[in-house]
């Protein structure tokens, strides 16, 4: 739950400290009050906290704080007072409070949202969970060797900066041959259980992105190559981001993906997204146009959307991009990256076992779903330009006192809350509408 209070600093020449801090809490009364007390008691307004149910045992929930902090020594203070009231208390970001004064535009109660590219970098190191933090289940979480090569892999994804070459990664042998059981075993099922789009494209990218079973590609040249075919790009990411900060990337045509792979002694299951799962599954939709207008249309609705809102988005997203379901003549495909990473699940959804509905996104973001095992329900959209259409219908009636609009030129999202502005995109329609009129003149 995100609850933004923006606000600006009194005195121009002081600088404030973004900071986020991350800690968790067991599910007793009064347990967040607590700690927010604590923060309040120091003067400090919060500019978002969001929480979600805790992936260990022993807590009830995480939450992810933002606020804006006088200075280094008043972030220390707020870090100690919580970890006398939590546990797992550290500080996942701090800097300079950049981007505050874009957010002059906006409605007081309006959370900020990146408006540049370049704002993509402050989300760095604000992950909920680090690669190198595994759950006590997870395969790889006694390997010690395996845990420090992927403390490795997401220092190098903490250093990125938008504009530079996406490292490259040095791939032992180890993490090869888990790669190869994981291409060779998928590639085998994708035409019996593929979407079209992802059967078409996968060739592409073993032309020209050096898919294939004996090496992991590098997610540069893979993002060179979605780049071209729809401008979208891949950003390397230490871990898992929140929804809000996930879903504003799409809205650039940006898809933060991790590096680091799955362990060795699993090959055919993870219980979170690894590299497999980035370049199996998601990569090959994001070559086809129809299905990147779709994902943009929810990564553009987040911006600026209310906590509910949020909520209700990623849900849409989660049901779609990750485990989405389409009709293609009269057979279902799999579309969803979280169906086409897992063999089992590929299966099990295209099976006479779980429940199929139609794709109504305001049906689907009430949808409960599970994160530790296969879906009992799955939605089915007739095409991406369908569902495209039915998510932009469903966020007209969400509850955000602005429109936004993505420039392609500049890379950078424009605010529509002027008279001026609104003359300036209609314009800029128009011309568009003159060419398409001259284009169709020509083919008659």
């Amino acid at each position: 739950m995100d609850h933004p209070q923006l606000h600006k600093c009194s005195d121009a020449t002081v600088t404030p400290v973004r900071t986020t801090i991350h800690f968790s809490i067991a599910d007793k009364v009064g347990a967040l009050d607590e700690c927010l007390a604590a923060i309040k008691s120091m003067n400090i307004s919060l500019t978002r906290i969001e929480s979600r149910p805790s992936k260990t045992s022993e807590w009830d929930y995480d939450f992810f704080v933002d606020f804006d902090a006088a200075n280094v020594e008043q972030v220390s203070q707020v870090s100690s007072s919580l970890e006398r009231l939590s546990k797992h208390v550290h500080i996942v970001g701090t800097g300079g409070a950049s981007g505050v004064a874009a957010t002059s535009e906006l409605p007081d109660s309006s959370p900020w949202f990146p408006r540049k590219l370049v704002d993509l970098d402050t989300f760095a190191d604000k992950v909920l969970e680090m690669g190198e933090e595994l759950d006590a289940d997870h395969p790889g979480a006694k390997d010690a060797v395996y845990r420090r090569r992927r403390a490795e892999i997401t220092q190098i994804a903490k250093t990125y900066k938008t504009g530079q070459p996406i490292p490259h990664i040095q791939y032992t042998q180890t993490e090869i041959d888990t790669w190869t059981t994981v291409f060779n075993k998928l590639t085998t099922m994708f035409p019996s259980y593929a979407c079209r789009e992802h059967q078409y494209v996968f060739p592409l990218l073993i032309q020209n992105c050096g898919y294939g079973p004996s090496a992991i590609p590098q997610l540069d040249g893979v993002s060179k190559f979605l780049k071209d075919c729809t401008g979208f790009t891949l950003r390397p990411v230490m871990g898992l981001l929140t929804s809000r900060d996930f879903l504003n990337g799409l809205a650039f045509r940006v898809f933060h993906s991790t590096q680091y792979i799955r362990h060795h002694s699993k090959p055919l299951y993870t219980p979170e997204p690894d590299v497999c799962h980035e370049l199996l599954g998601h990569v090959p939709l994001f070559a086809d146009p129809a299905f990147a207008d779709f994902s943009q249309e929810i990564g553009l609705a987040s911006l600026g959307a209310s906590d509910a809102d949020i909520e209700r988005l990623a849900t849409i997203y989660w049901f779609t991009v990750e485990f989405g379901l389409c009709r293609q003549g009269d057979q279902l495909r799999a579309y969803g990256a979280g169906l086409l990473s897992s063999f089992g699940e590929l299966e099990y959804c295209l099976s006479d076992t779980p429940e199929v509905r139609p794709f109504e996104p305001a049906k689907v973001a009430l949808q409960k779903y599970p994160i530790t095992h296969y879906q009992p329900v799955y939605f089915v959209a007739e095409s991406f330009k369908d569902a495209q259409m039915r998510v932009r219908e469903f966020v007209n009636s969400m509850d955000r006192p602005f429109s936004v609009r993505y420039n392609a030129y500049t890379e950078s999202i424009e605010i529509l809350d002027s008279k001026e502005k609104v003359i300036r995109y209609a314009q800029s329609i128009k011309a568009d509408m003159l060419t398409l009129v001259d284009a169709l003149d020509k083919l008659a």
